[in-house]
């Protein structure tokens, strides 16, 4: 009975150390199973970024250097171009872009925005483009003014010189100047009528009518003393001179006058108008009359505020819409040529070509650094389950 139980207890014991033995060796190649597909997706990972550079030994590179990444960066350059410029930022999608309304009203109240806050600026012309680094704005604009006139000038001299004056100015200039005629005749016949009405217009009267009479012979001057008697000669012409210009054919007469010296004018060569009023006062007379029109120092010393508070509801309400529109139409319209000319694809190839290795594969792994140790856990756990199968069956044939 006693060797009996010393019997089992041997038995059982051979069991347990069989037992041990199977479950050991199980785990230990679980744990080898883990290590080595933890380790390899770790070292996969890795090598997708690293090492930066070829490692050599000797004449001899080590293979899978460098990292996948760099070792095919130029042309991962080449493909990203392409994937740019054909899938991603397309002249289509841009074209979209611009057309679409949403983006045009935003655009619009953007360059609304923007333009209200210069054309409300208390700031001074002189002020803004000394901003700019122009100094002297209103000097400069001058000078440009009168360089700007002289050249124009001797440019249509040039072409209409030895042509008639009816050829140069416009039709409509001609008609205009034709139009102000009887209006010239009345204002002479009105600053005539003033003149020979007053008293200095009298007394010129009468200095003309003395002259005439001291010059005649001793006879007629006899003759005009004996009629008149002592009726002074200016009493007798002022009226009459008055009532010869307030007769209605009296404007008639000035008007055909001035009109017939209108048309003689314009029949005459533009190079004789010139030499008559000499190059220098024409020059002179344009100068003038383009500073009245402009007034450069009321320009350039008041602010962009007062210049523009006529036109500013105009430019902000209503040109500005149609600009940003027909803005976007025009880009879309040409923005397929601008991106073969700008060659987006040499741009990004380029960049990603020059692009930090290390610095990119940070940002890599900043976004999926998660996702990498998960499967580098996934690597370890499946290498362990593998393992546990491996022992199972090891334990089996054996």
């Amino acid at each position: 009975m006693q060797s009996k139980k010393v019997i089992f207890a041997l038995l059982h014991s051979r069991k347990v150390e069989d037992l041990m033995e199977i479950l050991t060796t199980i785990i230990l190649m679980a744990v080898i199973g883990a290590i080595v597909g933890g380790f390899t997706n770790y070292l996969a990972i890795k090598m997708i970024f690293k090492p930066y550079h070829p490692i050599y030994l000797g004449k001899w590179r080590l293979p899978f250097t460098p990292g996948l990444i760099p070792k095919r960066r130029d042309k991962m350059a080449d493909q990203m171009g392409d994937l740019v410029v054909n899938h991603l930022l397309t002249a289509e999608s841009i074209q979209t872009k611009f057309l679409n309304s949403n983006f045009q009203t935003e655009m619009t109240v953007l360059v609304q925005n923007e333009l209200s806050n210069v054309l409300t600026s208390e700031r001074t012309l002189n002020e803004v483009l000394e901003g700019w680094g122009l100094s002297e704005g209103q000097m400069k604009t001058e000078q440009y003014l009168n360089n700007w006139i002289e050249s124009k000038y001797d440019e249509m001299m040039g072409t209409y010189r030895d042509q008639p004056l009816k050829n140069v100015l416009s039709p409509e200039l001609i008609a205009k100047g034709e139009e102000k005629i009887p209006v010239i005749s009345r204002l002479i016949i009105t600053k005539g009528v003033d003149y020979f009405s007053s008293e200095e217009g009298k007394i010129r009267i009468q200095r003309m009518a003395d002259d005439f009479v001291s010059g005649r012979s001793g006879m007629l001057r006899n003759m005009l003393q004996m009629f008149l008697g002592n009726v002074n000669l200016a009493d007798k012409i002022q009226p009459e001179i008055v009532k010869f210009l307030k007769n209605e054919g009296t404007a008639d007469i000035i008007t055909a006058l001035l009109m017939k010296e209108w048309h003689k004018l314009l029949e005459k060569d533009t190079s004789l108008i010139e030499e008559q009023l000499e190059k220098e006062k024409i020059i002179r007379i344009i100068k003038g009359f383009s500073y009245k029109v402009i007034n450069m120092p009321v320009l350039f010393h008041s602010s962009i505020s007062e210049l523009t508070v006529k036109i500013r509801p105009y430019l902000i309400d209503e040109l500005t819409p149609k600009s940003i529109l027909l803005s976007s139409k025009w880009i879309s319209g040409k923005i397929e040529g601008l991106m073969k000319k700008l060659r987006l694809n040499e741009i990004v190839r380029e960049q990603v070509s020059t692009f930090s290795v290390q610095r990119l594969e940070e940002m890599v792994f900043s976004i999926i650094k998660s996702e990498l140790k998960m499967i580098t856990f996934l690597g370890a756990f499946l290498g362990g389950l593998i393992g546990v199968v491996q022992g199972v069956i090891a334990v089996w044939i054996l």
